[in-house]
C-alpha cells in the first residue's frame, strides 16, 4: 500500500523560509513527485514537480524564483524549499506522486498526501 507523508509545514513570518518533505512508503516506481496547494476558498493549484529519473523540474510561475524542489532517491523523499514566503503562499500543501504499480510494465497510478498547512503571517 502506497502512502505519502508530508511534514515541515507551520507558521512563518513574511519573508521567511520553510522546507516541506514528502516521504513515500510502499511499492511504486516513481515517475514524478511534486506539490500542489489549496488556499482557503480557492481551487487546488500546481506548485512544483520533479521527474524522478533525471531530476528535471517544473514550477508554477508564482513560485519559480522562490521555491526549489529536490529529491533523495535513496529515501523516496521529495523536498520543497520555500523562500521569501508571503501571505499569498498560505495554503494546505499536498504532495502528489505519479508512478507505476506492479513493476515497470505495470499500470499507472497517482497518490495524494493528506496535506500540511503553511501559514505566512506576522
Amino acid at each position: 500500500q502506497v502512502q505519502l507523508v508530508e511534514s515541515g509545514g507551520g507558521l512563518v513570518q513574511p519573508g521567511g523560509s520553510l522546507r516541506l518533505s514528502c516521504a513515500l512508503s510502499g511499492r511504486l516506481i516513481i515517475t514524478t513527485m511534486g506539490w500542489y496547494r489549496q488556499a482557503p476558498g480557492k481551487e487546488r493549484e500546481f506548485v512544483s514537480a520533479i521527474r524522478w529519473t533525471g531530476g528535471s523540474t517544473d514550477y508554477a510561475d508564482s513560485v519559480a524564483d522562490r521555491f526549489t524542489i529536490s529529491r533523495d532517491m535513496s529515501k523516496n523523499t521529495a523536498y520543497l524549499r520555500m523562500n521569501s514566503l508571503s501571505p499569498e503562499d498560505t495554503a494546505v500543501y499536498y504532495c502528489h506522486v505519479d508512478g507505476l504499480v506492479g513493476g515497470p510494465f505495470g499500470y499507472g497510478q497517482q497518490y495524494w498526501g493528506k496535506g500540511t498547512l503553511v501559514t505566512v503571517s506576522s
